[in-house]
């Protein structure tokens, strides 16, 4: 039987790694080699320490240093018109501030997101310097971790290219504190085209070339399909729409994936790595208590608007599930056709009218009752305290995140089919009829990036995906954003790191 890959706390990692998360600065990585020939497991305990990075980095709760929590919702999903800031007014400017384009560089949710990313880097290129020296391993292990250490490392830099156009490349450990002045890249933006040339398509390709196939390997590792398709959305995003085409055709042809029958049980514990999933984060339990991501599934928990709320066998210690930010849009609302299975998997509806209306039921039984803050949440963050598995610590709830799935790998093919040839209908079709509706006859890139939007909402891709589609401004202005073009494509470098590199980086247009 496989057993899932163990996720360890960044706490767990201060006795046998030094702290690269702690640091103030990105920059302020160890200054000591690792030493996997005096400690058979230190190779693998890097590994391990990456992995981590997916869960959260800094041990204060995400807020200076963070990959999939708070500024990831609201850099991904808030930023979009799928979703508004949700909460009080005056809860997290911040946030408000990405939601409505009004930020600058001293946004401490955009730096978080710089500093969690390349904090994590670091990790990946401790693993692979510890790989490169160890002796104690098979050549086959060496080459399938470090396989798995140069996909993590390459989707922290599409994120990171993604986010703020070019950046430093940094691929390897600096072994002093001098090391900036002595190879200045490190704190000199690359141009995003170098980013992928240098960084994203040589790791992705190694993966693919070393990895194992999905069901030959620990459930939660990186397998051949996940870097298969993360590069098929890599070259997605650069218009190379051949390579998407045989790349996200070789995901299909394996057999190794398919659909889930029931669309609303993917971001239950039960669609855990079920037939779809290609690359998750997998979250658990360590020594007895919750282990995921800091505040993903509480922070976007419906809310309470004053009083306490009646869920008998639930226990609601603060009279609501959460802090009610990420609020799905009517845009969002309005963008499913009648019938569509996925929208009531993806929203939750609460009524704010009369007391005496009806109220919204989740899937374990928890009644959403009148009195919410806002009229829509997301559902696909839901956390079950009942049904699923928790140890009562709803900052550290037990909430895997789909990063990719095969979904998404049948409309890559479909809208590559569209640019290049070739048959649209047939992968377009397969996602319409698992959300109960009819099929096309004719599929354009249009009709692509429609069923994108209500197959892949809440799931961290349609701000990204606006701005790939060149239709942000317009997108995004039309939702009465504050979104100028050509500057808010990108967030704003953070003003910290431009200071501590001496004014070596360079900051983003309109900034």
């Amino acid at each position: 039987m496989r057993m899932k890959l163990k996720i360890f706390y960044c706490v767990v990692f201060f006795n046998i790694l030094l702290a690269v998360s702690c640091s103030k600065n990105y920059l302020n990585v160890p200054t000591t080699s690792p030493q996997p020939s005096n400690d058979p497991n230190a190779a693998l305990d890097y590994v391990t320490a990456a992995y981590s990075s997916l869960i959260y980095i800094d041990p204060g709760g995400g807020w200076n240093y963070d990959t999939h929590g708070v500024s990831f919702v609201a850099a991904t999903n808030i930023m979009s018109d799928d979703a508004d800031k949700g909460s009080y007014v005056a809860d997290q400017p911040g946030i408000a501030d990405l939601d409505n384009f009004t930020t600058t560089a001293s946004n401490s949710f955009a730096a978080a997101l710089w500093n969690g990313h390349y904090a994590a880097i670091a990790r990946t290129n401790n693993a692979i310097g510890a790989l490169a020296t160890a002796t104690n391993l098979s050549t086959s292990i060496v080459t399938t971790r470090t396989a798995e250490m140069k996909f993590l490392r390459a989707y922290y830099y599409f994120n990171l290219v993604r986010f703020f156009g070019g950046v430093p490349i940094v691929l390897y450990v600096p072994t002093n504190p001098r090391a900036a002045v002595q190879d200045t890249t490190l704190v000199t933006r690359a141009s995003a085209s170098d980013v992928y040339s240098k960084v994203i398509i040589p790791d992705l390709t190694f993966a693919i070339s070393n990895l194992p196939p999905k069901g030959q390997t620990d459930v939660g590792r990186i397998t051949q399909g996940a870097a298969q398709t993360l590069l098929a959305k890599v070259y997605m995003y650069l218009n190379n729409w051949q390579q998407v085409a045989n790349l996200t055709q070789s995901v299909i042809s394996s057999g190794l994936y398919s659909l889930a029958p029931d669309y609303s049980t993917l971001w239950r514990q039960v669609g855990d790595n079920n037939s779809e999933s290609i690359f998750e984060i997998e979250t658990g339990s360590l020594g007895g208590q919750d282990a995921g991501i800091p505040l993903y599934a509480e922070m976007q928990g419906p809310r309470n608007n004053g009083g306490n709320w009646d869920n008998p066998s639930f226990p609601d210690p603060t009279g609501d599930h959460g802090w009610g930010f990420c609020t799905p849009t009517a845009s969002l609302v309005n963008a499913y056709e009648p019938g569509d299975l996925r929208k009531n998997a993806t929203i939750i509806f609460c009524n704010l009218q009369s007391p005496n209306g009806n109220a919204d039921t989740l899937w374990d039984g928890y009644i959403i009752p009148v009195g919410t803050q806002s009229a829509t949440y997301n559902y696909k963050a839901y956390h079950s305290e009942k049904e699923e598995t928790f140890y009562n610590n709803r900052d550290r709830e037990i909430k895997n995140v789909h990063i990719l799935r095969y979904a998404e790998v049948l409309l890559m093919n479909a809208e590559a089919a569209t640019q290049n040839g070739g048959d649209a209908v047939t992968p377009l079709n397969m996602v319409r009829a698992r959300a109960g509706l009819p099929p096309l006859s004719t599929v354009d890139q249009n009709a692509v990036w429609t069923e994108r939007r209500v197959e892949l909402a809440m799931e961290h891709d349609r701000f990204f995906d606006l701005v790939r589609q060149g239709r942000a401004a317009a997108v995004m202005q039309a939702s009465g954003k504050s979104f100028i073009a050509g500057k808010n494509e990108l967030l704003p470098i953070p003003a910290a790191q431009i200071e501590l590199s001496g004014g070596r980086l360079s900051q983003n247009p309109g900034y």
